[in-house]
């Protein structure tokens, strides 16, 4: 069957990819984004194929091929391109973003010797052919310069900071060693929610995080009025350093979790846990804290020890009383970022150990980015109009 070059789909197309299988994958996925593109350049130029206007922003000057390895095979997208320059469309670049990450990272690995055979399987498969050490370099140096520029992109105002982090294992000097992966998200003005950076270190938790926390602040971050995360070590003293004097909510999913490690018999923690909910959902702050020197007193002998942290650490998942009722089911945990945690799992888990912590980063930030911007896009995450605080 020959396919039509166009950004519709042929008569009967279904039906043959119905029967061809995977192999009319890659002209499907030609048609979709070569639709996709030239419904992009229409928008940039304001005006539809053919149409007259005085407010056009440019004229289209037909389309540049290019080939794109993709995990389909190779497909010859059809770029649409405009005579004054200026513009490239997005549809190809994020659909393929993450994706040339992750196939950098294992081509990487199968360059350095230090894959086994799976990796250099798997480098092949998502490339659909070998390889070369200078390949990987100079897809590497492009890909670096876009990632750099989002990681250090300008911020603004941001009313609430989550903060979060988790582990890669990473090669460095002949040995494999855990790497801190540093995540922050934030909810601007307006309401809408976007990651605002990532960083990967294998060095000391505290110097890491103050880092991080004040490349933040020189890249324009703004007007934090609460921020949100967990009791992580090291974290403490740099939020103080950085953001001194800003509200901290401890994530109470968190706080949940940490006093089951304290409940001295299985069957009483069911009970502690709906006595936590009670003390996380109560209307306010001063029913909060009755609730909680009940409970503590509750606690006293059966579990002393139980007692005693919940009176030093449950204080710290109550800040949220004092902002407005409507936004706390979403500024009283971290679990927002919970997504992000999921994606970089899925995604870290094909690679297994990282070459080194510039691989890490790299595909780190390729995922922040595919889901900075669909977050971006979505509705707004939080309605941000006056509201009187409890």
């Amino acid at each position: 069957m020959t396919y039509k070059r166009d950004c519709t789909l042929p008569d009967g197309f279904l039906e043959q990819v119905a029967e061809d299988g995977l192999e009319g994958l890659p002209e499907l996925l030609r048609i979709v984004i070569n639709a996709a593109m030239a419904a992009e350049r229409e928008k940039y130029l304001g005006v539809r194929s053919y149409e007259r206007s005085s407010e056009r922003r440019g004229h289209a000057n037909g389309y540049k091929s290019k080939t794109v390895v993709t995990r389909v095979g190779k497909v010859a997208f059809d770029v649409p391109q405009v005579r004054e320059g200026g513009f490239y469309p997005q549809a190809l670049e994020k659909g393929l973003r993450s994706e040339r990450a992750l196939t950098l990272t294992l081509a990487e690995m199968y360059v350095q010797g230090v894959s086994t055979r799976k990796v250099a399987a798997i480098t092949e498969r998502l490339c659909g052919h070998e390889v070369s050490s200078m390949q990987v370099s100079r897809a590497t140096a492009q890909m670096d310069a876009v990632l750099e520029a989002w990681r250090t992109r300008p911020l603004g105002q941001v009313v609430y900071l989550y903060l979060d982090a988790r582990y890669e294992k990473v090669r460095q000097e002949g040995r494999v060693a855990d790497a801190a992966v540093l995540v922050a998200a934030g909810v601007d003005k307006e309401g809408r929610r976007q990651l605002l950076g990532v960083s990967v270190a294998l060095s000391e938790q505290e110097a890491h995080w103050r880092a991080f926390l004040q490349s933040l602040v020189e890249r324009g971050l703004s007007g934090v009025q609460l921020i949100i995360s967990d009791a992580h070590c090291g974290l403490k003293a740099a939020r103080q350093a950085v953001f001194g004097g800003v509200p901290w909510q401890r994530c109470q999913f968190h706080l949940q979790q940490n006093a089951s490690q304290y409940v001295p018999r299985q069957e009483m923690k069911s009970e502690v846990a709906a006595d936590i909910r009670a003390i996380f959902n109560a209307p306010n702050r001063h029913e909060a804290e009755a609730l909680l020197r009940k409970t503590v007193e509750k606690y006293a002998r059966s579990a002393a020890k139980l007692a005693n942290w919940l009176e030093d650490n449950l204080p710290e998942g109550l800040t949220v009383f004092a902002f407005p009722e409507s936004h706390r089911r979403l500024i009283r945990t971290t679990n927002g970022l919970e997504r992000v945690n999921r994606e970089l799992k899925r995604r870290t888990k094909v690679v297994g150990i990282f070459p080194n912590p510039a691989a890490c980063l790299r595909l780190v930030t390729a995922i922040a980015i595919e889901i900075s911007d669909e977050w971006f896009t979505n509705r707004t995450y939080l309605t941000m109009q006056p509201t009187a605080n409890n």
